[in-house]
């Protein structure tokens, strides 16, 4: 069966951004959502007043219909938080059952990698995928580390279609950096950038892990690759 004629269903995936406006008609409700404040505790408040995860829940859900979202709201006042908050957001999606981790987000800050690679190496032990961004004179992080889907920015890329690309060394997705349309707005005028080309290729992976029969990030790929399920 090939890859779009699968929606996501029975797939779980947590958004770590600015919270969700789950009544947003693009978003069409959350299965679940959770904030995480400055001082590392929980709070319900998962509502986005930035405006940014939940374009970018929009784009996933565009991808990946029948997906549940789980919102992880990591930026409350602007799009920066510390490395505590963003661990705790990875935490917290994974251990409320996200098979996928959506990371629009990363630092360059090498002090940083030991902590992210030790929530990564966390989710990987539970089956969870992270998709982070990565480009090509930036080291990203999480996106360039190992046991990360890494994707890279193409804005010649059709909005529903994705690549496969190598990028130093690893395999990479490619994905439009455009997100869902806004009737009457111009694509220049709207919210664009690699934020989107994460979630985009997080709508891709969604349908490519309900269509595998394993859980290894090995056979993700390999749909992804050949855009077939395989038994």
């Amino acid at each position: 069966m090939f890859l779009n004629e699968y929606t996501g269903r029975g797939v779980r995936i947590a958004v770590v951004d600015s919270g969700v406006h789950a009544g947003h008609p693009h978003v069409g409700g959350v299965e679940q959502g959770v904030g995480i404040r400055d001082d590392g505790l929980l709070d319900v408040d998962f509502v986005d007043r930035l405006g940014h995860g939940t374009a970018v829940t929009a784009a996933i859900r565009e991808k990946s219909p029948d997906a549940g979202i789980i919102a992880v709201k990591v930026f409350w006042r602007s799009l920066s938080t510390d490395v505590g908050s963003l661990v705790r957001g990875i935490d917290e999606g994974r251990v409320r059952g996200a098979s996928v981790i959506n990371l629009s987000l990363g630092t360059s800050n090498v002090a940083h990698r030991s902590l992210l690679q030790e929530a990564v190496e966390r989710a990987s032990a539970q089956h969870v995928l992270i998709v982070g961004a990565i480009e090509t004179d930036i080291d990203w992080m999480p996106g360039s580390l190992d046991g990360v889907i890494p994707v890279k920015l193409d804005w010649h890329c059709p909005r529903h279609e994705y690549r496969i690309v190598t990028h130093h060394g690893r395999t990479a997705i490619a994905a439009s950096g455009y997100p869902r349309e806004i009737p009457n707005v111009p694509p220049q005028r709207n919210l664009k950038g690699i934020s989107f080309a994460v979630a985009n290729a997080s709508g891709f992976i969604a349908r490519a892990r309900q269509a595998s029969q394993s859980h290894r990030i090995s056979e993700i790929w390999r749909i992804l690759e050949t855009g077939v399920s395989i038994a």
